[in-house]
């Protein structure tokens, strides 16, 4: 008989918890979505300004190199 008088406070209590995280859920989407564009936006810039420094450097080929070269496999090697 406790435990279901205690699962009644609860439902009582979290309910209006549920509905109002439904409904707020959609503002601050919006309130974060501005946050987000800029966001973006910066990790474009970035993305550029790194590209443009890196374009030398894989215009020369002058890549990452393999530390251990790659074994052909098979009976001659």
């Amino acid at each position: 008989m406790l435990k279901l008088l205690l699962w009644c406070v609860l439902f009582l209590l979290c309910w209006p918890l549920a509905v109002m995280a439904l409904v707020l859920y959609p503002v601050v989407w919006l309130l974060l979505l501005p946050f987000r564009m800029v966001g973006i936006a910066v990790e474009g810039v970035l993305s550029l300004l790194w590209a443009m420094f890196t374009l030398p450097a894989r215009l020369l080929g002058t890549g990452p190199r393999q530390r251990y070269p790659q074994r052909r496999m098979g009976y001659l090697n």
